[in-house]
């Protein structure tokens, strides 16, 4: 086959390093979209993007000649040094080391747009740490709930 084809869909979730609430309207307005124009830089596509105050959901086709880990770290480096050089005052903002990476099946594109557009609703009943935890046993992963967050 001379080409390769592939629809990669992956919804990643992370958090703001132990889960401090930096992400404000203020700064989600503008960090959002610039974490898109990271993605999209990478050759990806970001799809849809929201979280609250301590995290984020990002919904986004990723190419299959890099790595999930290798975009990570880009786009925790770059929005890191954004936020740190556009909002002053956020200093001390980080994110977490880690990042949850889901598959989606095509046919549940709508369900997660979704889910992410309610996150703000959506954790005035369920905490992160909840969601998260959640989320891993709905795909069955693995882990160990003591090295879940930090």
């Amino acid at each position: 086959m001379p080409g390769t084809y592939s629809q990669i869909l992956l919804h990643i979730v992370f958090s703001t390093k132990h889960r401090e609430p930096w992400i404000t309207p203020e700064v989600s307005d503008r960090l959002y979209p610039y974490m898109g124009g990271i993605v999209r830089a990478e050759n990806g596509v970001l799809y849809d993007i929201g979280g609250v105050e301590d995290h984020v959901h990002m919904y986004l086709r990723w190419r299959p000649d890099e790595s999930v880990s290798d975009l990570m770290r880009t786009v925790k480096a770059r929005s890191s040094k954004w936020v740190h050089d556009t909002f002053p005052a956020l200093r001390e903002f980080a994110w977490q080391e880690g990042y949850s990476v889901f598959s989606v099946s095509k046919s549940q594109e709508g369900a997660v747009k979704a889910y992410i557009a309610g996150q703000h609703e959506h954790h005035k009943k369920e905490t992160f740490k909840s969601e998260l935890l959640r989320m891993l046993r709905l795909h069955e992963i693995e882990f160990d709930e003591k090295h879940v967050f930090d």
